[in-house]
């Protein structure tokens, strides 16, 4: 009997043809901007472990949450301690920020992570028991500045993946004071329309009737919509906040709707709380989203410092970008595959192989000693951009006939100085690349500046490429 993995996990293979999202080149493509953008932003990663205490999540996320009540994968170790796979990342990361004494370094933390959370939810389209998840967290301040950076390099993460068509939605919950009016008016609303409301709504009613503005019940929407908003039972101070943070939205020129009913999956939020959407994704259409948590890291047996941060899903970032067509870049491709042919030829290669890796060319060799109509079909399917076939004639010559395949066209190059001749035509594509680029409208002077000074350094380096090329082809030529 095969073993498969269990329901609701996935593989990320090289290539994947049935399902391209899960492509390693993209998630690799992804991280890479994320862990880019994120320091621009000055947030620095931080890793925690997979396994938790069940503890952490049951003060911190809320026994009431869908994830402590439905979706933990918990268990008893050998020792008796109940411990769990995390189901969402901020709760590992304020643990961490106090255990570690982390208050004592700097007064603000800017912290991001990437990883794998884990809920046993029901399988349906976009969700998954193992999923990844982009995270950032800062610690220290409760300036409405900060909540508008925070939404900034969430929203500013999507656009340089390329995403489009994005809602931002955001609310205040207010303070504890404030919500606490709220819910005492939630929980004589909805008593009203009790025997109207799902199961899972009776059953939040008394326990927290904030959870039931979260329902995605068809039942539980008509009176949703007719709710008491919790924007009329804000402070001054809160609402005066709020308003802060739409102001600096606004100057960011972050396209925002206000939601009232907005209040996300977990109970340790209060003020700010946010959502970006993508209307490709159909009904489960949200793709991140967070809010503010200032009283968590006390509740956790930490000092009072406020806190605020989002989590977005890497799977829902992969398949907006697919369904919304967004230039993505190509699975892997090697610059250079070489194939021997004979023994002599294969110990030849070798050495140049490990040459040309040492100079920072990607580069692969034939180890199969297959036909030589198979070794190249092969390199054709990985999709080699240069092959180079080696047998006794090239090791007599020390040269070899360098195959585009792209175009189809060859050049004969020196065996032992391919480097310089795969490093100039790589240069030639990079030409090309940055062309393209600078055909498209620029919005302003600095970007065509950038671009100006990147194509003047490529050609100044493919002409001094040029130059080592020519002063090696002339010391061959006395040779000749």
């Amino acid at each position: 009997m095969n073993i498969k993995a269990p329901p609701g996990v996935f593989d990320i293979l090289p290539i994947d043809p049935k399902t391209p999202w899960k492509e390693s080149h993209l998630w690799i493509y992804v991280e890479k901007v994320i862990r880019e953008t994120a320091a621009q932003y000055g947030f620095q990663e931080i890793r925690t472990p997979i396994l938790e205490k069940t503890e952490l999540f049951q003060r911190g996320v809320g026994e009431t949450s869908d994830i402590v009540s439905k979706e933990m994968y918990m268990f008893n170790d050998r020792g008796g301690r109940s411990l769990c796979l995390r189901p969402e990342g901020t709760a590992p990361v304020i643990r961490s920020y106090i255990e570690n004494n982390l208050s004592h370094q700097v007064p603000i933390h800017k912290f991001f992570y990437i990883g794998p959370m884990f809920r046993y939810e029901r399988a349906q389209a976009g969700r998954y028991r193992q999923h990844h998840q982009f995270g950032a967290e800062v610690i220290g301040t409760q300036a409405p500045e900060q909540d508008a950076e925070v939404i900034d390099l969430l929203y500013t993460t999507y656009r340089k993946l390329g995403l489009q068509n994005l809602k931002v939605m955001i609310n205040s919950l207010g303070d504890k004071e404030c919500r606490l009016h709220f819910r005492h008016a939630l929980k004589e609303y909805f008593s009203q329309h009790k025997k109207h409301l799902s199961e899972e709504s009776r059953q939040r009613l008394d326990k927290n009737p904030l959870r039931i503005l979260d329902s995605k019940s068809p039942q539980d929407q008509e009176f949703i919509e007719k709710a008491p908003s919790i924007l009329d039972f804000l402070s001054h101070e809160v609402k005066t906040h709020f308003e802060r943070v739409q102001e600096y939205l606004t100057f960011l020129e972050i396209p925002f709707a206000i939601n009232p009913h907005l209040v996300r999956g977990l109970d340790y939020y209060n003020r700010t709380v946010f959502e970006v959407a993508a209307e490709e994704l159909g009904a489960q259409n949200s793709i991140g989203g967070g809010g503010r948590y200032d009283s968590l890291i006390k509740e956790l047996g930490g000092p009072d410092q406020p806190a605020l941060g989002f989590g977005t899903g890497i799977e829902r970032i992969i398949q907006t970008l697919l369904k919304q067509e967004a230039p993505v870049p190509s699975a892997y491709r090697p610059t250079f595959f070489l194939i021997p042919l004979g023994e002599k030829a294969k110990r030849a290669c070798f050495k140049v192989l490990h040459f040309l890796r040492e100079n920072s060319i990607d580069a692969q060799m034939d180890f199969t000693g297959r036909k030589l109509g198979k070794v190249m079909g092969y390199a054709n399917q990985i999709g080699a951009k240069f092959v180079a076939v080696v047998g006794d004639q090239e090791l007599e010559t020390e040269t070899v006939e360098l195959k585009n395949m792209e175009t189809g066209e060859a050049i004969s190059a020196p065996l032992y100085h391919l480097s310089r001749i795969l490093r100039i035509e790589s240069a030639g594509e990079d030409l090309i690349r940055m062309w393209a680029d600078f055909n498209t409208p620029f919005k302003e002077p600095l970007e065509a500046k950038f671009f100006h000074d990147k194509i003047k350094s490529s050609i100044d380096h493919t002409k001094k490429l040029t130059k080592e090329l020519q002063d090696a082809m002339e010391k061959m030529e006395s040779f000749l």
